[in-house]
């Protein structure tokens, strides 16, 4: 069971406690492109990232998607917003230190997902 810290004392959470948490976190995280997003800025922590390339590398998202999941995860502190002083004004965006506390539900997502593809590919065999 997952640990509360109730005023100072931790406890283990209840069953309804653990399910608002997952909640949260699918609020936070949910959707098709967040946690695409928070991967592709973890991968690049080395690179300057501006919008029209985010834009251009993750297949398939539009700008206005891109712009609206990007507000929601600077929101929620796990990326950080930018403006460089340039004609016309840059952004910059990067993935914050909270952010990275993001990267372990990433790894066992992604090694999760290639055992499923394995194992449905196998079945159809």
């Amino acid at each position: 069971m997952a640990k509360i810290n109730d005023n100072g004392v931790l406890r283990e959470a209840n069953c309804s406690e653990e399910l608002m948490a997952m909640r949260d976190s699918l609020d936070v995280l949910g959707g098709k492109w967040k946690l695409m997003i928070l991967r592709f800025l973890t991968n690049r922590t080395h690179q300057v990232i501006h919008f029209k390339k985010m834009q251009r590398e993750i297949d398939g998202i539009s700008a206005k998607m891109l712009s609206k999941e990007l507000k929601e995860l600077e929101i929620n502190l796990l990326i950080s917003r930018a403006a460089q002083d340039t004609k016309p004004v840059t952004v910059v965006y990067a993935i914050t230190e909270y952010g990275k506390s993001v990267l372990p539900v990433t790894e066992t997502l992604v090694n999760w997902g290639i055992t499923h593809r394995e194992k449905i590919i196998e079945s159809l065999k």
